[in-house]
């Protein structure tokens, strides 16, 4: 029996505990909440927390062997959701429970059309064909800011952006004008800019249809910025939930003020790298351009990702470069150490010129610097092991021999927090926090002067973000190297930065000190961003003056 009363939780999850198989390890221990109707409830909590799983098992998704635990509840308007038959659960979700992924490319087929899988759930749900399928893909196109919804409907995926896939998968769920909608990370893979955009559009379109909101997310500022009640999660327990406004500005248990403690916040402290002398990295008019693809007749109009760009980064100091995706800074971060070749302008390192337009910098010139990059995982050997892939750079440094190689190597993963027994373990036995001090050890293995770090923390939780970026500042302050900190995570910005570099479209708009771009930006863009960043303190100043965007 279905009830669908207004006075009832559009879904309430009671005593929910998710086991591997029928008596193993609890992934979610008695995990309780409920969502009004209209209403908008976070479940936040680090990696391995059991907030994914919380929503999965909502859905019928929990991959095998995983199961609801006997004595687990979950009830949507009325209906038990716990051993309900396939075929029952398949008419609710997707039509009455609609979910966003953390990754549209993941959740988007590569090979079918925009139009062809939003007239999916239309025609499987709604019993709808033809013209009227197209005229409310085209309607909700429209509603979600895409410029050409009609040539959209005949594109693939991967022509569009992260931005606008988010969009488009945002669309084909609320098309079908779900009662609950389950949103897992939705913006963590986007800019500043962007993620802004995302949410405020999510915002409004399930206000719109009055759909209620199961947000799962580890950005607290975002929490704090948009949802009104929270609930955390620690090891698949509800440690401790209620409004956000309470939680989060007055947590009560230990794991929610770790959370808090972990967020970044402004070092203390004058800019580094100021003194007198040349500078360390030189860029002058530096562009970059990317031929267009080939096609059957010439080439289709490239695109310049990098336009006239001019830098200096001196010893010691963290210049951090921001921007939206397309500005342009991984680009240029990826030309300086030579990863990309630049198209005009020249390039100088420690007063040697390394790089000139037509060339990139060649091994000699990148001997004294290194990269760390955003997702450890892919850019370390999955057949290596980790002393390997940490002593691979010396193979090049002539001056030490095997015993010293190896001596180097010990004594830089003790540095980065990695005893002995790390030496012979593979990537894939690692978390993503210590894959990511593996090729924070590989980077400085050879004392290099430079270290560009490109979006080292954006893909950790939040104590996992806080260690990261303390470990760089200690490196750093120990050996002096100079880093160019590519990020569009502001908070982390505002903790590591002396300078900041703010690109748009391939130029630099604003460059100064950390606390004059912070407290007194001078360009529109950089205001824009800053008002977008949802910093935890910033969210709730806003909040004392108005109420949260959703309820």
């Amino acid at each position: 029996m279905t009830d669908t009363s207004s006075s009832l939780p559009v879904v309430s999850a009671g005593n929910l505990s998710v086991t591997i198989g029928p008596h193993g390890a609890k992934l979610v221990d008695n995990a309780s909440f409920s969502i009004a109707p209209g209403g908008m409830l976070a479940l936040v909590g680090e990696s391995g927390s059991g907030k994914t799983m919380a929503a999965r098992a909502i859905l019928g998704l929990l991959p095998s062997p995983l199961m609801p635990a006997a004595g687990s509840s979950i009830m949507f308007q009325g209906t038990e959701l716990v051993g309900l038959p396939a075929r029952a659960m398949r008419s609710i979700r997707g039509a009455r429970i609609g979910m966003v992924f953390q990754e549209p490319m993941v959740s988007l087929n590569p090979a079918m059309t925009i139009g062809e899988q939003m007239a999916e759930g239309l025609v499987l749900h709604r019993r709808l064909a033809g013209a009227e399928v197209r005229e409310r893909c085209l309607a909700m196109l429209e509603r979600v800011s895409i410029k050409d919804p009609v040539r959209c409907l005949g594109a693939y995926p991967h022509e569009f952006s992260g931005g606008m896939r988010q969009r488009i998968m945002l669309a084909s769920v609320m098309l079908l004008k779900p009662d609950l909608l389950i949103a897992d990370e939705p913006t963590t893979a986007l800019d500043t800019l962007v993620q802004r955009d995302v949410l405020d559009l999510m915002v409004e379109l399930t206000q719109e249809n009055g759909t209620a909101v199961l947000l799962i997310s580890h950005d607290l500022g975002m929490v704090s910025h948009y949802v009104r009640d929270v609930v955390v999660m620690h090891r698949g327990k509800v440690v401790e939930q209620g409004p956000s406004s309470t939680v989060l500005k007055a947590p009560k248990h230990d794991y929610t003020r770790r959370l808090i403690d972990a967020l970044p916040r402004r070092s203390a402290g004058g800019p580094r790298g100021q003194g007198p002398g040349r500078p360390l990295v030189e860029l002058r008019d530096i562009v970059i351009d990317y031929p267009g693809r080939a096609r059957l007749f010439g080439r289709a109009e490239g695109k310049r990702a990098v336009d006239g760009v001019d830098l200096t980064i001196r010893r010691g100091e963290t210049l951090a470069l921001v921007g939206g995706s397309g500005s342009g800074k991984t680009t240029l971060g990826r030309a300086i150490v030579g990863l990309t070749g630049i198209t005009g302008g020249t390039i100088t390192f420690d007063g040697e010129t390394i790089a000139t337009g037509g060339a990139a910098a060649g091994r000699a010139g990148r001997q004294d610097m290194q990269i760390v990059f955003q997702d450890p995982y892919s850019s370390l050997d999955p057949r290596q092991r980790v002393g390997d892939i940490v002593g691979e750079p010396l193979k090049l440094d002539r001056s030490l021999d095997a015993r010293r190689r190896r001596e180097r190597v010990r004594e830089v993963c003790a540095e980065v927090g990695l005893g002995p027994e790390f030496l012979a373990r593979l990537p894939h036995q690692l978390s993503g926090g210590q894959r990511q001090r593996v090729a924070i050890a590989r980077a400085i293995v050879r004392r290099p002067s430079f270290v560009v770090a490109d979006e080292p923390v954006s893909a950790l939780d939040m104590t996992i973000q806080k260690q990261i970026l303390g470990l760089v500042r200690q490196l750093q302050e120990r050996y002096g190297f100079a880093c160019l900190f590519v990020s569009h995570d502001l908070g982390a910005v505002e903790q590591v930065a002396d300078r900041v570099a703010v690109m748009q479209d391939g130029r630099i708009v604003e460059i100064g000190d950390r606390d004059d771009i912070f407290d007194r930006p001078r360009h529109a863009y950089t205001r824009r961003l800053l008002d977008a960043a949802m910093l935890l303190e910033r969210s709730f100043s806003a909040a004392a003056a108005g109420p949260q965007t959703a309820a």
